[in-house]
């Protein structure tokens, strides 16, 4: 990323767009009281500098079958040098674990799993999980429901 400098309408622009990253550019230059070709030049530039990392399809995981939700805390087995390095790379390759965090605590790993049901569930955990060599323990936390769930950042201009 490079050092750009995020100005009032850069925010305006960028609230807008995690709120709906499908609004047309006339929209969106209408919203912020530019005409189409700046505003199409700041979200370029805002792409360019890395600030704006890609546009996603938010998807119902319910509606797609996915029913289960786990978070799993991983604390590692830390006999050499190159142990989280490997226990990323394997983790990676499980296309159910959706996200992966590195934290302090009582854990080395958060990761989020989404699955069809807890058959599937139990398959991921000892097929998959229990075979990377490099975690000494996992302890698991099925969600009961979603209170909030956001990929919207709390922009504010200052």
């Amino acid at each position: 990323m490079t050092d750009y400098k995020l100005d009032k309408l850069d925010y305006r622009i960028l609230k807008i767009l995690q709120e709906n990253s499908k609004i047309t550019n006339l929209d969106l230059s209408k919203l912020i009281g530019l005409s189409p070709a700046p505003t199409l030049e700041r979200v370029k530039k805002l792409e360019q500098a890395g600030i704006i990392a890609s546009y996603h399809a938010k998807l119902d995981s319910k509606a797609m079958g996915f029913q289960v939700k786990t978070f799993v805390l991983v604390s590692l087995n830390w006999k050499s040098p190159d142990t989280m390095d490997r226990f990323l790379e394997k983790i990676r390759r499980i296309d159910e674990v959706t996200e992966v965090y590195i934290i302090t605590g009582e854990a080395d790993a958060l990761i989020k799993i989404v699955c069809k049901d807890i058959p599937s569930y139990e398959s991921i955990l000892f097929k998959k999980l229990s075979q990377i060599e490099e975690i000494e323990r996992l302890k698991s936390m099925v969600t009961l429901s979603t209170a909030k769930e956001s990929m919207v950042l709390p922009l504010q201009y200052e």
